[in-house]
């Protein structure tokens, strides 16, 4: 029974050389001297912020992408006991002694560094020579601009890892497909595949762009694979729905898991909270929470309220009025119905308070048991401070004439009846019986009299004047066809009112509420709202110094310098290998019009390559060049502040073309010895001059050593990099 035990136990594994050659050689020139600089580097104050605050639990909104890229570097935070701490608010500041400046590099220096075995990998799936695939890798291990940007606290390296990865795992499925199909690794590349486009999306939106790519050249595949009559159905729709699962459906799971993990982390309020409504602020710890907390969830006659304007941006405001009137006569002499004057004000004010009163009634106070607001239902809005009624009418608004002003109405016994009846429309509701719930309803005020919406016009226009303390309008929009954010409303804070003299009330007004009711979201009400805020909330993009335009990428006629030191000339700029970039134009020039001359020779029947080598050269450009092209081109159509960064992963893909254009010449169109030789000797002196360049800008690549006034001013390759030279 133990005869086994009578022999040895023998592993046997094969180790590719080259492979793993190429990844300690990544690993080597992306980690060396990772903590230097111990500084605040470019972007490292941006997103140095947010790892901070899930250090801390805090609450953010960071409209540049999903956030998983900023979960793992939140990770390398959290593996070096990072305890948030820092105040990141100047670039080249020097981290203090409780910030984990190699821990917080580490992540995107090994994505970096694995980038180099990636394209090894990819070029020997895409079935050309182990000495292409060095070739490849050799030139993303040696390219500058890719080794400064994953040596810091940023995401582009993180990204490009995670999309060659889902490259190469298509690939390898799928030339596992042809004689292995449904096998374990079979599944294995391609749920990998799937997982790998879901992390790259998870980083940035860009990874979307070679997403796409994979899913038109998947869907292509498979349109092939139909026309295979050695497939029956059943093998065709099994093949069909193992994509779907692994392509499309494994993906969005994860994405929503992204933000699940996000949600969960962060459960605390925080500066950000400003902008997601009502019923996502009372889901976090402290802040609006502490407020709403014990709130009355329906909404009845006599409740008293704060009503929050649902658009919130650029700013949150609530309607709010104050005992001030318009003015008889505006400054361009319109006049007006000299009222009490209805704004929304951004800030939490007593004057913001409302009761909600049924016009049939005169009581200001809730009933025993309360009689709920219900969806279609008529109200009257009562001001609680000054006790004057919601009310709006046949005259122009001040900043907007096409609109009726609102105001609160005081009668000043004149031919101008008040016309206060508002009819309440849930526009969220599920059914038309619908309560009227704190923080959960959006809300639409009707006008009866007008059918005027109640709308915080403010929002598109300017401030009113000094008469009205530069608060945002508020008017009675006539036009209503469908509904916009700003006509739309949500109670924020309530209580039930017990006081009807009008002091006591005003003492009521200023207290908290005391009833305990949970106001918690679904996670995927949570998810909807936040994505919705980081597809559509811009920041201001002011004009960058470094800022670039997408025509400036292809000739790298841009630089950014990320860091300098305080006193020495060493610096880091973000700067490619002059070498690499030029010959990747060059490839997939020479792509190109060869792609057309063997197009044009095939449709008159002349075939200059064989067949399996057309396909070959097919399906690498759709690749390489079909990943330069998506994800560059997409910029052209954008309207935000570009830098030289945004062009890596498109460079990437043109330098795999480079080996493959190489070997393609030579196999086909080198047709002696003699010609052969010469092009491989032409190409260990161009790949010298690879080599030469990188260790050339080294210095600035890496930040070290210091150079010159003069050794700088040599590095000014081009009159537009802006090399930083110190003033003697």
């Amino acid at each position: 029974m133990l005869g086994f035990l009578k022999k040895p136990v023998v592993v046997t594994a094969e180790i590719n050389v080259n492979l793993a050659t190429l990844t300690v050689m990544g690993l080597v020139s992306r980690l060396w001297g990772l903590s230097y600089p111990r500084a605040v580097v470019f972007d490292e104050v941006y997103y140095g912020q947010f790892v901070s605050l899930y250090m801390k639990r805090i609450f953010f909104v960071d409209d540049s992408g999903p956030p998983f890229g900023h979960m793992l570097l939140a990770l390398g935070g959290y593996l070096g006991g990072f305890d948030g701490n820092f105040l990141w608010n100047r670039i080249g500041a020097e981290y203090s002694m409780n910030v984990p400046v190699w821990s917080l590099r580490l992540l995107p220096a090994l994505a970096g560094a694995l980038c180099v075995p990636l394209a090894y990998q990819i070029l020997v799936e895409l079935q050309f020579s182990h000495c292409a695939a060095l070739g490849a890798a050799l030139l993303i291990l040696l390219e500058n601009s890719l080794i400064t940007q994953s040596r810091f606290m940023l995401l582009e390296s993180i990204l490009i890892f995670f999309i060659l990865l889902a490259v190469l795992s298509y690939l390898k499925f799928y030339n596992l497909q042809r004689h292995s199909s449904f096998s374990g690794s079979w599944w294995f590349w391609l749920l990998l595949a799937g997982v790998a486009c879901s992390c790259a999306v998870g980083v940035k939106y860009m990874g979307l762009f070679t997403y796409v790519l994979l899913l038109a050249i998947a869907g292509l595949h498979f349109w092939h694979m139909i026309g295979d009559q050695n497939l029956s159905n059943v093998s065709l729709m099994c093949h069909f729905l193992a994509r779907g699962v692994a392509l499309i459906i494994i993906p969005v799971a994860m994405y929503l898991s992204f933000f699940y993990v996000h949600l969960t982390l962060l459960y605390r309020s925080g500066p950000h909270d400003q902008i997601m409504t009502s019923a996502f602020q009372a889901s976090l710890e402290g802040g609006l929470a502490r407020i709403t907390q014990g709130q009355p969830l329906e909404v009845a006659y006599g409740s008293q309220i704060t009503l929050r304007n649902v658009l919130g941006k650029p700013m949150q405001c609530w309607l709010h009025s104050h005992t001030n009137t318009y003015p008889i006569r505006y400054e361009n002499g319109r006049g007006s119905s000299h009222q009490q004057q209805v704004t929304c004000y951004p800030f939490k004010d007593v004057n913001n308070w409302w009761i909600v009163k049924d016009p049939g009634m005169q009581q200001l106070v809730v009933s025993n048991p309360p009689r709920p607001v219900r969806h279609g239902h008529i109200v009257q809005l009562v001001h609680g401070i000054t006790t004057r009624y919601l009310n709006t009418h046949d005259v122009a608004a001040p900043l907007s004439p096409h609109s009726q002003e609102v105001s609160c109405y005081i009668d000043y016994n004149i031919s101008m009846p008040a016309q206060n009846l508002w009819r309440v429309e849930i526009v969220n509701r599920e059914s038309d019986t619908d309560v009227w719930k704190t923080i959960l309803s959006e809300v639409r005020f009707v006008h009866v009299n007008t059918s005027a919406v109640l709308k915080a016009s403010g929002f598109t226009g300017a401030s009113l004047p000094e008469w009205g303390y530069r608060q945002l309008e508020v008017v009675g929009e006539k036009l209503s066809k469908g509904y916009h954010q700003s006509m739309v409303w949500n109670v924020e804070e309530h209580r039930y009112g017990k006081s009807q003299e009008q002091k006591e009330r005003e003492v009521e007004l200023h207290s908290p509420t005391q009833v305990d009711i949970s106001k918690n979201l679904s996670f995927m009400a949570k998810f909807t709202e936040l994505q919705w805020k980081i597809l559509t909330l811009k920041n201001e993009d002011a004009e960058h110094k470094y800022s670039s335009s997408a025509l400036d990428w292809i000739t790298m006629d841009t630089n950014i310098a990320y860091w300098l030191h305080p006193t020495s000339g060493a610096q880091i700029h973000l700067l490619g290998n002059v070498v690499t970039w030029a010959s990747a134009n060059v490839a997939a020039l020479v792509y190109a019009c060869l792609s057309l001359w063997y197009l044009i020779r095939r449709r008159r029947k002349i075939y200059d390559i064989p067949e399996d080598a057309w396909q070959l050269w097919i399906s690498a450009g759709g690749i390489c060049v079909g990943g330069w092209a998506v994800n560059y081109l997409p910029f052209f159509l954008m309207e935000k502040t570009l830098f030289l960064y945004h062009y890596l992963p498109a460079l990437t893909f043109q330098i795999l073309l480079i080996p493959i254009v190489l070997q393609h010449l030579s196999d086909h169109l080198c047709r002696s010895l003699l010609v052969k030789s010469m092009f491989a000797a032409l190409i260990v002196a161009w790949f010298s001059s690879v080599y030469f360049v990188y260790c050339t800008f080294s210095p600035v690549t890496y930040g070290e050593p210091a150079l010159s006034v003069t050794q700088l001013k040599d590095l000014r390759w081009k009159d537009s990099w802006n090399i930083l030279i110190r003033k003697q």
